[in-house]
């Protein structure tokens, strides 16, 4: 079949090796082999399938090393060896190699090693799923200049490949895990921007570069050995849906710009070594405790401790991560006592006063209650009405 361009062996119940031939086959753009029980190594012949453009290999058992033939494959655009038994670094050249390359997912294998520079010069990557494996190093500063995600996405892609009867036959389709939930990407597949380097071994400070990445979406930096503080500059990520930031050794507040963060629907950074107040604007109100749970520092709603000096605030203790601090002194606290107790008082007479006048005179308890039931029945009516209006609206 050396005239095939789109080989989808996937979901089914193969087992062995990939065959040499393999490399017969010039005319490939897609080779989808996913979910099967194949095993063995990742075949060097595969290297001659020059215009490739989806290699897919993901939930098998495939051993050993990435093959360096596979720098041939320049139209690589997407490359997935999820859930195998892969073994060694990550080749330094992918990102001279792939120029083209949106989707890098070698989740839950065995590589091992730290992060390459050179992946900084992805171009074109959106998704970097290196999650479940043994890399260990710090995270290089320079993965802030992914230029894909130095951008916010707004016009679909659809990736297609392929053809057949003069149409396309494969759309591209990525599985991806958001808060611990897995995630099939097709149509809207071009929009999404994600890293996640989580299960790892990485250490070292959580670099502020990160933070260009202004049109990420999802960033999950769980379960490794970061240390140092959140960056000030999170705020800048506006376009993030997911922040994991749990199981690290992360330090000092969490900044209060994390509220700027509208969008934000899911905000993990729990078992960390963080204090001070928790920041309580906007969405972050919306957070329950277990997502700040195991930091034996922070203080403020979600959770039961509360901060010193007053339940609102951080005190001076908190310089960035709890507000303002409490600066209230002896006459404040007595103006303050005089004014809720002037309340009272103006409530305890709005009561009492229609009372005593209307057992003076019945007669004007009559005209008063009639005045404020039809009062109510006007304003009832004209809710009514405009509830009505909008849904009428909403039909058209």
């Amino acid at each position: 079949m050396l005239k095939l361009d789109v080989l989808d062996l996937s979901k089914n119940n193969l087992a062995g090796s990939i065959p040499s031939s393999i490399g017969n086959c010039s005319f490939l753009t897609v080779l989808d082999l996913q979910n099967n029980n194949l095993s063995g190594g990742i075949p060097k012949s595969m290297g001659q399938l020059n215009g490739l453009q989806t290699l897919r290999l993901s939930n098998n058992q495939f051993s050993g090393e990435i093959p360096s033939s596979l720098q041939n494959l320049s139209k690589l655009e997407t490359l997935d060896f999820r859930n195998n038994m892969l073994t060694g670094n990550l080749p330094p050249w992918i990102a001279e190699a792939f120029p083209s390359l949106r989707i890098l997912s070698l989740r839950s294998n065995k590589f091992s090693g730290e992060l390459p520079l050179a992946l900084s010069n992805s171009s074109s990557l959106q998704i970097l799923d290196l999650a479940e494996n043994q890399l260990n190093g710090s995270i290089p500063a320079n993965l802030g200049n992914l230029k894909a995600m130095t951008q916010k996405q707004n016009f679909i892609h659809y990736l297609l490949y392929g053809t057949l009867f003069e149409d396309h036959n494969y759309q591209e389709n990525i599985y991806v895990t958001i808060n611990g939930l897995g995630l099939t990407y097709t149509r809207t597949l071009s929009l999404l921007t994600s890293i996640d380097l989580s299960g790892n071994h990485l250490s070292g400070d959580l670099p502020e570069a990160i933070t260009k990445l202004v049109g990420l979406e999802v960033l999950n930096l769980s379960r490794n050995h970061i240390r140092g503080q959140i960056p000030k500059s999170i705020s800048e990520l506006h376009q993030l849906l997911s922040l994991d930031l749990s199981s690290n050794r992360l330090s000092g507040p969490i900044p209060q710009s994390i509220s700027s963060l509208t969008f934000l629907g899911n905000l993990n950074v729990s078992n960390n070594n963080l204090s001070g107040m928790i920041p309580s604007a906007n969405q972050m109100s919306t957070f329950n405790a277990s997502s700040f749970a195991g930091n034996p520092g922070l203080c403020g709603d979600p959770l039961a401790v509360k901060c010193p000096n007053d339940s609102n605030n951080g005190g001076d203790n908190y310089p960035d991560g709890g507000g303002k601090a409490d600066q209230a002194d002896d006459g404040n606290g007595f103006i303050d006592k005089w004014f809720y107790m002037s309340v009272g008082m103006g409530f305890a007479v709005g009561l009492l006063l229609p009372y005593l006048v209307f057992s003076m005179k019945e007669s004007w308890g009559g005209v008063y209650f009639a005045f404020v039931d039809g009062t109510a029945y006007r304003l009832s009516s004209e809710k009514m009405k405009a509830a009505m209006r909008r849904r009428i609206w909403g039909t058209r």
